[in-house]
């Protein structure tokens, strides 16, 4: 297994996330760091990845004009598929809930390192999302077309004490000897964790005993700046 790259199989190929990476809009970073151009280019080169692999076309190689979007980052892409919007609707659903019911999760792969310049990972990890993760049929050209993609940019790593970890703010990795475990910072949130069930699960996915990160385990953390289509508008 690459060490720059995790998966819940523990393969070589970008890591693939079993929650939909997509929660409040207010995680850490707390200011954002991508401009709204800068995030209608990552989220339209994901998209260009995935039809223009359908397309059987090579990927542009130039760098977008941005230099940020060259730097070398992780990065989570995480794809729905959107419903039939003429299905019945519960009237007492609004806001996120009402879209959470519009759409399923269809796909997410991630780069936990920064390996490659920032662009390049969307491109990639798009496509593996699309493509790769093995809990899903390929996507359609069909479907691409009803796609919705979600980015989440994850800052470096740091070695963090467990009693300081933040739900919401932080994604945990925990490693110990050849297992590793990645949560991103929604998780716990969408499924109402606290902090210690959140290190007992991240544990529990790098198949570790609950408690490892009382023991032996190492934990670092990281924070992630997220958005999506539904935040941006992004142009054709």
């Amino acid at each position: 297994m690459s060490e720059t790259r995790l998966s819940e199989t523990l393969s070589d190929k970008p890591s693939e996330s079993l929650a939909a990476c997509e929660a409040a809009r207010d995680l850490a970073p707390r200011s954002p760091e991508f401009s709204l151009d800068q995030r209608q280019t990552l989220l339209r080169i994901a998209h260009q990845a995935i039809l223009f692999a359908l397309e059987r076309q090579p990927l542009p190689k130039a760098p977008p004009s941005s230099p940020v979007l060259s730097e070398l980052r992780g990065v989570f892409t995480t794809l729905y598929l959107r419903r039939d919007a003429d299905g019945d609707l519960d009237p007492e659903l609004h806001g996120e809930l009402q879209r959470e019911s519009h759409r399923e999760l269809r796909g997410c792969v991630g780069y936990v390192m920064p390996i490659v310049p920032l662009y390049r990972a969307v491109a990639e990890t798009a496509r593996a999302a699309a493509f790769e993760d093995f809990r899903f049929l390929p996507v359609t050209k069909e479907e691409a077309l009803r796609l919705e993609v979600s980015l989440s940019v994850l800052s470096r790593l740091f070695p963090i004490h467990p009693e300081a970890v933040e739900v919401g703010r932080h994604g945990l990795l925990i490693s110990d000897g050849a297992r590793r475990g990645l949560l991103l910072p929604q998780v716990p949130l969408e499924h109402g964790w606290d902090r210690e069930t959140f290190l007992d699960q991240t544990c529990r996915k790098a198949g570790l005993p609950l408690d490892a990160w009382r023991k032996t385990a190492t934990l670092e953390a990281f924070t992630a700046e997220v958005f999506a289509d539904g935040d941006v508008e992004v142009p054709c």
